[in-house]
């Protein structure tokens, strides 16, 4: 066997894949006008919300499985290589200040670290044993949830940590956008979102990233809407850590309750500022401590809390 062997095979492996495909059909794309480059990659990224709408029925299961572990105290963990890793740090970065979660509950893992965020870590996304490191490392348990995001569905990282999740009884999630992937073989959930070839080839940050992001969207959001975390489409739980957050939550209970300015302060200033319980104590009248403990009882949920309250 040669030394240049292992690329060979590499290269027949990516040259099977959708993701990698070439268009020759735009093999000159660099000689046309940019309104007309923006217009082809504008039509081509319509295609992608199709592609995901025929695996809905495969998120919906995935979510509804998600929601049932961490509403017994389960973690949601993305993990993924490149672009795929970026964008579940992305996801999960974004939990706490929406829905005011614990930092811990949703968690992006990317193959290299922290760093690998803005800079490629070379070598680091061909390693499933650094997989099984960084999910020993936050002691995964089995109510835990774990989402490996790969565009090729190939990744090594990404498939070791699913491979490793399993073994220790944690719910797995495969996100891929190649059909027949290992990664989604390796999971219980497999979702593969097959939006076809690249704009530019092999440009997975592209379609394939697109896609990987709204399914993103959906794991994380729908399930925390199964937690309670919302109110109908109001967010709740969010978290007014600044000037334009702490507006929105006023903006929430307004929406929610009706109430006046002075009643809305009133009511944020009982109940240490949290929006569903100062939207409790406005519906029903119960005091802040009231409220709390309702909620508490509920799981968060405002609708049962309301319900009781009411009761």
């Amino acid at each position: 066997m040669t030394s240049t062997s292992p690329h060979r095979d590499v290269r027949a492996e990516l040259e099977s894949l959708t993701t990698e495909a070439f268009r020759p059909e735009l093999s000159e794309i660099d000689q046309l006008p940019t309104l007309e480059i923006a217009r082809l990659m504008n039509a081509e990224d319509a295609t992608v919300p199709a592609a995901l709408a025929s695996r809905l029925p495969q998120i919906a299961a995935a979510i509804d499985d998600i929601a049932e572990r961490m509403s017994r105290g389960g973690r949601l963990v993305y993990a993924g290589a490149g672009t795929a890793g970026r964008l579940g740090v992305l996801d999960a970065s974004e939990c706490p200040p929406t829905f005011n979660t614990d930092p811990s509950q949703v968690v992006g893992l990317i193959a290299g670290g922290p760093d690998a965020v803005v800079t490629s870590v070379e070598g680091a996304e061909d390693s499933s044993e650094l997989a099984r490191r960084d999910l020993d490392a936050l002691g995964l348990r089995d109510v835990d949830t774990v989402v490996g995001v790969s565009a090729s569905g190939r990744t090594p990282y990404a498939i070791g940590a699913v491979e490793h999740a399993r073994g220790l009884g944690a719910l797995t999630v495969g996100l891929s956008c190649n059909a027949d992937s290992a990664l989604a073989a390796a999971a219980e959930h497999g979702i593969e979102i097959v939006a076809g070839p690249e704009l530019l080839t092999g440009s997975t940050r592209l379609k394939a990233g697109t896609a990987q992001k709204l399914v993103l969207n959906m794991l994380s959001t729908i399930t925390m809407i199964r937690l309670g975390k919302t109110y109908g489409n109001l967010m709740v739980d969010v978290r007014a850590s600044n000037e334009k957050l702490r507006a929105r939550s006023r903006r929430i209970v307004a929406l929610a309750t009706g109430a006046s300015d002075d009643e809305i302060e009133a009511a944020l200033a009982a109940t240490d500022g949290e929006v569903k319980n100062a939207i409790l104590t406005i519906l029903t009248g119960v005091d802040g401590p009231t409220a709390a403990r309702l909620l508490e009882e509920s799981g968060g949920h405002l609708r049962a809390a309301l319900a009781a309250a009411r009761g």
